[in-house]
């Protein structure tokens, strides 16, 4: 191959990211409290090492990039690592090294601000973070507008004219979508079931059973555990990890935190087993990635199909279900309510929650808003994308960890993942009757021979324009909603 000299001195990237993904791993679910001092110190040192073993592959990667009759694969390795070389290269170390000290602050300042319900306490850490995030944009250039810089960070090749784009059609359609379903009264705004406590250990053999179904590789390539947040990780190919969380009631929470962390998991166990140690070896994009967990979540986890397929496993395992119908476990676990958190929103609510924080993002990263108006203009959005207002900041403006991590450019993957698992939706021929029957595994072969196998070998508009001859196509989520929820 004509790039083994450049694939061998990236081994030592990789196994720093394996190393890294495993310490991450563990900090989460295994380490002892007091032990986080020195967790964060021997990561902050493994990315200034990761850092330096990356440049030394400038001058490997500038040898290869104008070489005639290299393959696909071999294009896609020399694209994503000029994309990491750029981002190290044009940003001074100065600048990301105070970007990661506001952050490690910030993320402790506003566990404590959203504990008080105070964006006041927020406030500084926020402004000095869109600073530097604007900083951050300038020296990675950009064609248009500012905040394209950060999207590509997440979505290779996305910007404000597609994000825009997504948006102006959703919008009004899912407005539309929404007071007819909250007219018709079919689908409930409440509902018992959410009220109700579950034993722990019975809803944890309810998630192994749930594995079992959607055919995980469980001890083999494939774990679960607990951790306070649900999350996927991966080692490698053959090590991919999840995590689920159990909060005493409301069931629906952590099947679906396992279902959708699953979907995460499942594109990362597909990835083509030539790809392992390589650039190219990963998932290609935010977007993409959350839209194999949107699918399993939603499309697949919340339809008549798979509530038939376990309504009996929870029926024999739930005893307060005794008083409650299949149809009223459907119900249930399609709830649609106008709500004030993202992560408790359903999935026709869920994108006025993004369009939201992408209009705000924009706004501050183009330097027109200003972060003193951030809770006023939060409720403001709320009110006329959902009719409803929060209470306090808690509710509002403070209610994700994302700006103090720096994440901007972060959210709108969140839409794109639902877009795409409608357009899966509507290419997938047979989709119902293969829940209906089990037949999980054609739907994974489905997703592995148009997404997950080729990993990050062509950036995110190309593949999925190969696979489905579309990219970030409203129109069949929208008609997907319509036909679960109207027809």
């Amino acid at each position: 191959m004509r790039i083994d000299e450049l694939l061998k001195e990236y081994k030592f990237v990789w196994a720093i990211d394996h190393a890294n993904s495993l310490l991450g791993w563990d900090l989460e679910v295994n380490m002892p409290v007091e032990a986080a001092s020195a967790r964060g110190e021997a990561l902050a040192y493994l990315a200034l090492i990761r850092r330096e073993y990356l440049l030394r592959l400038k001058d490997l990667v500038s040898k290869y990039e104008d070489a005639k009759d290299l393959t696909d694969f071999e294009r896609g390795v020399i694209r994503v690592l000029k994309r990491e070389l750029k981002y190290y290269t044009s940003i001074p170390p100065e600048v990301i090294e105070e970007l990661n000290r506001t952050t490690t602050k910030a993320a402790v300042v506003w566990r404590e601000a959203r504990r008080e319900s105070n964006f006041d306490k927020f406030k500084p850490y926020l402004s000095k973070i869109v600073e530097l995030e604007r900083i951050i944009a300038d020296k990675l250039g950009y064609e248009g507008h500012p905040y394209n810089a950060l999207l590509d960070l997440y979505e290779e090749g996305f910007t404000v004219n597609d994000a825009d784009s997504v948006f102006n059609t959703l919008l009004p359609n899912l407005k539309s979508i929404l007071e007819k379903i909250l007219s018709e009264g079919k689908y409930p705004s409440r509902h018992p079931l959410e009220e109700v406590p579950y034993d722990v250990n019975v809803m944890k053999s309810i998630n192994e059973e749930l594995l079992k179904i959607l055919d995980m590789p469980v001890g083999t390539r494939f774990r679960m555990d607990v951790s306070a947040h649900p999350f996927t990780t991966s080692m490698s190919i053959n090590d991919v990890r999840i995590t689920t969380r159990y909060e005493g009631k409301d069931f629906r929470a952590t099947m679906f935190s396992v279902i959708h962390e699953s979907g995460h998991a499942i594109y990362e166990l597909m990835i083509d087993p030539s790809l392992e140690m390589t650039p190219a070896g990963r998932g290609v994009s935010m977007g993409v990635h959350e839209s194999q967990s949107r699918f399993w979540e939603n499309i697949i986890g919340r339809s008549r199909e798979f509530v038939h397929l376990i309504y009996p496993l929870l029926r024999e395992r739930l005893p307060f279900l005794k008083d409650y119908s299949e149809e009223d476990v459907y119900r249930y676990f399609n709830i649609v309510r106008p709500s004030l958190i993202r992560v408790d929103a359903d999935e026709v609510t869920y994108n006025f929650h993004i369009a939201l924080r992408y209009e705000i993002e924009k706004g501050l990263i183009a330097g027109k808003l200003d972060v003193s108006d951030l809770p006023s203009l939060w409720n403001d959005f709320m009110d006329k994308y959902l009719g409803v207002r929060p209470r306090n900041d808690a509710e509002g403006v403070l209610q994700d960890i994302h700006w103090s991590q720096g994440s901007f450019g972060y959210f709108p993957t969140y839409t794109l993942g639902n877009v795409i698992a409608g357009m899966i939706y509507a290419k997938l021929p047979g989709l119902r009757d293969k829940v209906a029957g089990r037949r999980f595994n054609e739907i994974k072969e489905f997703l592995r021979d148009r997404i997950c196998k080729y990993g990050a070998i062509y950036p995110p508009k190309e593949l999925l324009m190969r696979s489905f001859n579309d990219t970030y196509n409203p129109t069949y989520l929208l008609n997907y909603l319509r036909e679960k929820y109207l027809s």
